[in-house]
């Protein structure tokens, strides 16, 4: 059972993972699951420079996924890293410092495990190690079907969703994976609303349910975002397979629209889509941020997982607005280049909306990523091509600009692009409403 602590420190993770408005204990009162790296070295093999004691496992599964899809081979020393971080009953934790130690199963994460179990899917010759993150999913399936973010507590959509999304990578029908009756596409139905909900917030996901007496749950940018990868049947990476010409089919309700039913499951892509591309339009085409205490800004993380899930239901057309938005605004999620965890999702967002991750915005977000780990052992040719064109259209650019006068501050202001650098701050992108 988790100490009062501890369960501070869950609550608050998941607090910021669904960006909702909740109370959430002071950082002062979060006790780490490791020791904070201080001024220690960085381990060998992690992508991103800032202390991985929240992100370390959730950002590398992701700069591994990306860069395997952008046929990029990553060195031995990555992989390894992310297989050691591995519990002998299965799961992940956010991080471990002692590979050498046995986990605590208090601090093994769902979230951290699913990512896991994609990347090691996409790079494939790690059966063993997704067979054992599949079963400790299984084991740790709440009896509704869902997921929590840590053991033995109330499932949450994020948590669910991804773990939707690791069950489909590693070939495991999450209709057959059941606890109690209800298999976790029953889990995920927990979060949707539905034809009870007022018509703007149908097919939307809640974070969590509320309690018995309490209000109804309001949608949440970031649950609906991620779980809709889910819900549309897909994982990491994505692919844009599936083109539809017709928009998201809303939620059909009966006159009068009350209902208790849950959302059909055939029906929960596509209700989760249409929302989706409701909410993107309606905000500028990007979503919504809202934490206690701060101004609501733009959700990179949420826009970006609503962009993944509406190219998998088959609407990359609807999933545009939010690419071009990313593609221009991203270089301010990624804190120039530096933080792995947002670098590594705008090159799975370009890759499924067939945009070369190479030139994302202007930028090599595929460079920008590889020089954030070690050195990879190969380039394969569609990135170094990728690479190759970009280099070759900015040298045309130079030298017309350098005709023109100005090619000297058009090569400095590139060189100083280049340069950009630094430590990666401790980001809470992910980990949860920003998402960490």
């Amino acid at each position: 059972m988790l100490t009062a602590a501890r369960a501070g420190a869950a609550a608050l993770a998941a607090a910021l993972l669904a960006g909702t408005a909740a109370a959430t204990p002071a950082f002062a009162d979060i006790p780490s699951p490791t020791a904070s790296l201080g001024t220690a070295p960085l381990p060998d093999g992690l992508y991103g420079k800032g202390d991985p004691t929240y992100d370390g496992v959730w950002r590398q599964s992701l700069a591994l996924t990306a860069l395997t899809t952008a046929k990029v081979t990553p060195a031995d020393s990555a992989v390894s890293w992310l297989t050691g971080q591995q519990c002998a009953d299965g799961g992940w934790p956010s991080y471990r410092a002692d590979a050498a130690t046995a986990c605590d199963p208090v601090f093994e994460d769902s979230n951290a495990t699913a990512l896991a179990i994609q990347a090691l899917t996409a790079l494939g010759g790690h059966q063993d190690g997704v067979d054992k993150g599949v079963q400790w999913l299984k084991a740790n399936q709440n009896a509704d079907g869902s997921w929590a973010y840590n053991p033995g507590n109330p499932g949450d959509a994020n948590s669910t969703g991804l773990a939707v999304n690791a069950l489909l990578a590693a070939k495991a029908d999450p209709a057959a994976v059941a606890k109690a009756g209800r298999n976790a596409f029953d889990g995920l139905a927990v979060f949707q609303l539905g034809c009870a909900a007022p018509a703007d917030q149908r097919g939307a996901f809640v974070y969590q349910t509320a309690p018995a007496g309490a209000p109804a749950a309001e949608p949440n940018a970031l649950a609906s975002g991620q779980a809709s990868l889910a819900a549309a049947g897909g994982k990491l990476p994505v692919a844009n397979g599936n083109r539809t010409d017709a928009a998201p089919k809303a939620l059909a309700c009966a006159d009068g629209g009350a209902t208790a039913t849950a959302v059909p499951r055939a029906d929960s892509g596509e209700a989760a889509g249409a929302y989706l591309t409701a909410q993107l339009a309606s905000g500028g085409q990007h979503l919504t941020l809202t934490l206690p205490g701060a101004a609501p800004a733009p959700d990179y993380t949420a826009t970006a997982w609503a962009a993944l899930g509406l190219v998998q239901g088959g609407h990359p057309q609807q999933a545009a607005g939010a690419v071009d938005w990313l593609a221009k605004e991203g270089g301010t999620w990624t804190k120039g280049g530096t933080d792995a965890a947002a670098t590594a999702t705008l090159v799975l967002v370009a890759q499924a909306a067939q945009r070369d991750p190479a030139a994302f915005g202007g930028t090599d977000l595929v460079k920008q990523l590889t020089a954030l780990g070690p050195a990879p052992k190969a380039v394969g040719a569609a990135s170094a091509g990728a690479s190759a064109s970009a280099s070759a259209s900015a040298s045309a650019s130079a030298e017309k600009d350098k005709d023109s006068g100005i090619g000297k501050f058009w090569l400095l202001g590139v060189g100083l692009l280049i340069g950009i650098g630094g430590g990666l701050v401790l980001s809470l992108q992910r980990k949860r409403g920003a998402k960490l």
